[in-house]
């Protein structure tokens, strides 16, 4: 095959690798029954007039497997940091001892539970959705390429299949990650 097509496809393959690590970076944020820093990833904080991320505010750390403490770096930001969580509709109270504010995770109901893999089947949807449109992309490249006389119909045909292929696998790896995170919520 061409260099042209050889750099399609592996451009095709690095952007659909992302599309699955950034599916599973945000499985990271669903909450399961067990407490994890990465259930705070998405609060953020109005600090001085300006919407900062708590990871930037304060350290997060999960002290014991229903607890989670974030310890601020400047104490004066405390009252802020648990309006943030509380604004975050996370279902995590905060409390605070002046020092820590702690995050108790409380056991998911059956029907929370359910909820919550709707929500990680529809970010993995959302996944499949990007590994899809970076096909469509370079099928189009492809075709261009064809249609300017740079690749035969051969050669396009052959990368067609590989980049298909390469969808299959990539889609294949998200499903099997929304397999686990889905086995993960429901565990009791």
């Amino acid at each position: 095959m061409s260099e042209l097509i050889d750099e399609l496809l592996a451009d095709a393959a690095e952007r659909m690798t992302k599309s699955v690590e950034a599916t599973n970076h945000e499985f990271g944020s669903v909450r399961t029954g067990r407490a994890s820093p990465a259930l705070l990833d998405r609060v953020h904080v109005d600090y001085y007039g300006v919407s900062t991320p708590l990871r930037q505010l304060a350290s997060i750390n999960a002290a014991e497997a229903q607890l989670l403490t974030v310890q601020p770096f400047d104490k004066s930001s405390m009252k802020a940091i648990e309006k943030g969580i509380s604004e975050a509709n996370l279902g995590l109270t905060p409390s605070n001892d002046g020092n820590i504010i702690r995050l108790v995770i409380p056991q998911l109901t059956e029907e929370r539970r359910r909820d919550f893999v709707k929500m990680v089947r529809n970010i993995a949807e959302e996944g499949r959705i990007a590994i899809r449109n970076v096909r469509r992309d370079v099928m189009h490249d492809l075709r261009e390429l064809k249609d300017e006389g740079d690749v035969g119909a051969d050669e396009e045909h052959r990368a067609e299949t590989g980049l298909q292929k390469l969808t299959n696998d990539k889609i294949a790896e998200l499903d099997a990650l929304l397999k686990g995170k889905e086995d993960e919520i429901l565990e009791v």
